[in-house]
């Protein structure tokens, strides 16, 4: 799946770990949440109006009796019509929760582990799970905890998207290039005022632009960032792109001729959030909320650095790979594009939902024109990587800070997921419900 990040080190990682058996204190949610009932009534009723016509039709006297008997003993029995349905859903879940597809262990359908067992092996406490189903919100899910002894998971608890955050932060530079006030080929040092990329030998070749930083091929350093404790000082993102102090990462240049290859660069996306800041004369986080998060409805979700005090108390509390908690919680992250997202997966959801409609040219955020540019088909677009055959094409991204692993997956159509967990061990479990609600859903080619 990956395109410039390998799943090997996490497959191997998984392997090494699957034998232990420590369990970590997990529950589930049983019920169905809110937009998975609202959307069960919604169909139900749907296939009830096309069972029994449109009683707003003109019906002759004689057929006004025996029709209206017929729509009331329909809608009479649709709460048992509703029930059927989430008792369906309900099992689906269930066959998705208790064998988990693991391809590095050898696991297939019906064989695995519980989704609880390897949340207790991989000291994962708490999984988020939110599943596309032609193009809307299926059901979104929380299991386990989001501490030892605390409270349960549920589809408003937070994590960080860490780097799917860039895809979301190309979304608002994309909307910015249609409005004309940005261009995907320009030399970015003529939109940068706070700060320039610094000219060197390869500069002078070709320069760097959007469309060369936002789909990592402007030949630019520093591949991710480690994030700053809570009582760490923080750099501004000029220290951060100079390499000083204290900044933890290292100056931030172009190593080879942009345009040339492909090379992951968080570094590259922190240019992108100080070009945005300078263009708009807005902080970034305010920029986000204003011009991508608000618009597509993700209202559980903020880019601010660090999270605002009133969000705190439905954070999931991050775990390293022994199920120690991360020293000083969440660490904090002023590279707000490349890694600041707090979010849930039901809003990554509806990011992704947003790319399917603006492919389908339904979007008031983006042209069909503009996400079909973003999507190229070599493995990296314009913020999302992307992959599947010609007939299936899908597009995907992962996140990984300190104490955080996610994984967003959708195709260009319809279906898709995203699992976010909060634990360092969460990534190749992430992978692996990915592919057993693929394959409980019938999905082709992850």
């Amino acid at each position: 799946m990956a395109s410039f990040e390998s799943r090997a080190s996490h497959a191997e990682h998984r392997v090494q770990r699957a034998g232990r058996d420590e369990r970590a204190d997990v529950q589930s949610i049983p019920q169905i949440d809110e937009t998975s009932m609202t959307r069960l009534i919604l169909a139900t009723m749907f296939s009830l109006f096309q069972a029994t016509g449109n009683p707003a039709q003109s019906i002759q006297p004689s057929q006004q009796q025996p029709r209206k008997a017929s729509i009331e003993s329909t809608f009479t029995s649709l709460p048992a019509q509703v029930a059927t349905r989430a008792s369906a859903l309900e099992q689906r879940i269930q066959r998705i929760r208790d064998h988990i597809i693991s391809p590095v262990l050898g696991k297939g359908a019906g064989d695995g582990p519980s989704l609880e067992s390897q949340m207790a092996a991989l000291h994962v406490t708490g999984v988020s799970i939110a599943v596309i189903e032609d193009g809307a919100i299926a059901w979104a899910r929380g299991f386990g905890v989001t501490r030892i002894g605390g409270p349960a998971v549920t589809t408003d608890t937070l994590f960080q998207a860490a780097s799917i955050s860039k895809p979301v932060s190309a979304l608002a530079v994309l909307r910015l290039v249609e409005s004309g006030k940005l261009n995907l080929d320009t030399d970015v040092n003529q939109y940068l005022k706070t700060w320039k990329v610094p000219e060197n030998q390869f500069t002078a070749r070709a320069k760097v632009t959007l469309r060369t930083l936002l789909s990592h091929t402007a030949g630019m350093t520093v591949k991710g960032f480690p994030g700053y404790t809570a009582n760490s000082s923080l750099p501004t993102v000029v220290q951060i792109l100079n390499g000083e102090p204290p900044a933890n990462t290292p100056r931030i240049s172009v190593y080879n001729v942009p345009g040339r290859s492909g090379s992951y660069s968080g570094g590259g996306y922190l240019v992108v959030q100080q070009l945005l800041e300078d263009v708009t004369d807005m902080p970034f986080a305010q920029l986000m909320r204003d011009t991508v998060l608000a618009p597509i409805g993700m209202t559980r979700s903020t880019f601010q650095q660090p999270i605002p005090a009133s969000w705190l108390q439905v954070v999931a509390t991050p775990y390293d790979a022994e199920g120690r908690n991360v020293p000083g919680g969440p660490h904090l992250y002023p590279e707000m594009a490349p890694a600041g997202l707090w979010t849930t997966p039901s809003d990554l959801a509806l990011y992704a939902i947003e790319v399917q409609k603006a492919l389908a040219g339904k979007s008031a955020v983006l042209s069909a024109a503009m996400a079909r540019q973003m999507l190229s088909p070599n493995g990296q677009g314009l913020g999302p990587q992307t992959g599947g055959r010609k007939e299936n094409p899908y597009f995907f991204h992962q996140g990984s800070n300190e104490g955080y692993k996610s994984y967003l997956v959708a195709y260009n159509n319809g279906d898709g997921a995203v699992i976010m967990t909060n634990g360092n061990n969460g990534l190749g479990l992430a992978y692996d419900i990915v592919s057993t609600i693929a394959n409980e859903y019938k999905w082709p080619g992850l």
